[in-house]
């Protein structure tokens, strides 16, 4: 049987590993709102420039050569679509990112 006094010590040792304890655990993090904001910008940044890019490779190769703007089309196009792909990906890392609670590379 247990000694009164010996369970007293038991729960103030219970007591000094439990503090311990909450002052090691990880702190819950706010969620940061420029986070969300440069997440929002990289995507449009990311769907401009695949248009863009499009744009450029299209229009010089209808300057090229000589061409209708068939090329201007297709390409613009195809940049809208390389757009769209490469956004599509960087919220697909950020969902994972924010369901595994990681941190990205330039996070701190």
């Amino acid at each position: 049987m247990i000694d009164p006094d010996d369970r007293q010590k038991l729960l103030e040792l219970d007591d000094k590993i439990r503090a311990l304890k909450a002052q090691d655990a990880p702190r819950e993090e706010r969620k940061d709102h420029h986070r969300q904001t440069e997440a929002g910008w990289r995507m449009v940044i990311e769907l401009v420039s695949g248009l863009l890019i499009g744009v450029g490779i299209g229009y010089g190769l209808d300057s090229l050569f000589g061409t209708i703007p068939i090329f201007l089309i297709l390409f613009t196009l195809l940049g809208f679509a390389a757009g769209i792909n490469v956004m599509l990906r960087s919220a697909k890392e950020l969902q994972s990112q924010d369901d595994t609670g990681t941190q990205g590379p330039d996070e701190s």
